[in-house]
């Protein structure tokens, strides 16, 4: 479904702040797979985000999405496919049209200044319903008077109100206090599997990367240094993932925020 073959990024290359940020990662994504990916910060999580969604253009390998080359497909057209979410709720929607007009133009039916027929109206609310925010009632409301939880499961559905061919979702809960991020995160456990979605979603709560989807791979120094899924991912430890980060990565994991998020 989503075919990563060797591609590499260096940023600033022939200067003294050169950096290798993704260096001849291979990947092969099976539609309906959910990923967690994890990593200590600099791993190139987001990086690799960026890549697949046309942000950065790759020095090398290419990139298939369903059987298209889309190594050098515009970021635009990717987004045709592409759904995705930022850790900053206030990215994918915009703050001042109201929540009826950021559906509308989720969903292709218009936005702003644009007329939204009473079927669409109907069809919003429903979609809105099972997040149990009360945002079906508030339509007419601007998005930008939500808070940080409501406005992040608004973009959650706005990103697959047409369920993309892919779903990355960029540690869309990491901002979020922990009630609402479990909220938010039960709810993509229900849209993903809803809408059969293929989602590669970056974590930095390694509990979470082993409990959610059905594949979990870790990330260091731009490369894939572990992938497990299936059986050998049953019964796995947050302790058990750092002793595989140790022994892959030739070092202990370092990185509080995601030791504290346990």
């Amino acid at each position: 479904m989503l075919k990563i073959d060797k591609i590499s990024l260096t940023f600033n290359k022939g200067t003294v702040n050169e950096k290798k940020a993704i260096e001849g990662l291979s990947l092969d994504v099976k539609k309906g797979d959910f990923i967690t990916i994890i990593g200590a910060n600099g791993a190139g999580k987001s990086t690799l985000f960026n890549a697949i969604g046309g942000t950065f253009i790759t020095d090398s390998g290419r990139i298939i999405l369903d059987g298209e080359d889309i190594t050098l497909t515009p970021e635009y057209k990717r987004a045709r496919s592409i759904g995705r979410l930022f850790q900053d709720p206030m990215k994918g929607s915009a703050p001042g049209m109201t929540i009826e007009e950021n559906l509308a133009l989720a969903a292709g039916h218009g936005g702003w200044l644009s007329s939204v027929s009473k079927k669409d109206k109907e069809r919003f609310r429903e979609y809105l319903r099972p997040l149990n925010m009360g945002l079906e009632d508030r339509m007419q409301q601007p998005v930008g008077l939500l808070s940080g939880g409501q406005r992040q499961a608004l973009t959650l559905v706005m990103a697959t109100i047409n369920p993309p061919k892919l779903l990355l979702l960029d540690e869309h809960t990491a901002a979020l206090d922990p009630a609402t991020a479990e909220k938010v995160l039960e709810l993509t456990e229900d849209i993903v599997e809803q809408n059969s979605l293929t989602c590669l979603m970056i974590t930095h709560n390694m509990q979470s990367a082993l409990e959610l989807g059905n594949r979990t791979i870790m990330m260091n120094t731009g490369r894939i240094i572990y992938d497990v899924e299936g059986e050998q991912r049953e019964g796995l430890t947050v302790r058990d993932l750092l002793e595989k980060f140790k022994e892959a990565a030739g070092e202990e994991l370092d990185n509080d925020r995601m030791l504290l998020g346990n």
